[in-house]
């Protein structure tokens, strides 16, 4: 692949890996204003613990992109990769539409433009 797709590819993985350390370690009052959610809920220890969950989600995400990177080669690689992103893209939607509508331009917009990139690149 191109260097500007490998690099938005890893741009991606790292966000989410970003994403897992805000879910996992940020504060409350970091993850209430990241996520949209009141500080009383984000205080909640079932509420840290659902965080932490999905923090866990994203960072093996994020690592599981950059591993294919690195240990796959041509259509595995290829395919892996854009099945990854496609599954950000819908996840990204999903939580648009459900906890708040900047979550699809954060995180699955880029992620719908490697995707593009690489399936232009690919195919």
């Amino acid at each position: 692949m191109t260097i500007l797709i490998t690099s938005l590819i890893i741009l991606v993985a790292v966000e989410h890996l970003g994403i897992m350390a805000l879910e996992i370690w940020g504060s409350p009052t970091q993850q209430s204003q990241a996520f949209g959610m009141p500080l009383s809920f984000v205080t909640q220890k079932p509420a840290q613990t659902a965080l932490a969950n999905q923090g866990i989600y994203n960072g093996m995400l994020g690592a599981v992109i950059l591993a294919s990177q690195w240990l796959l080669t041509g259509t595995a690689q290829h395919l892996t990769t854009a099945l990854l992103l496609l599954y950000i893209v819908v996840v990204a939607l999903f939580g648009s539409l459900t906890v708040k509508r900047t979550i699809f331009w954060l995180q699955g917009f880029p992620a719908l433009v490697t995707l593009l990139l690489v399936l232009g690149w690919w195919l």
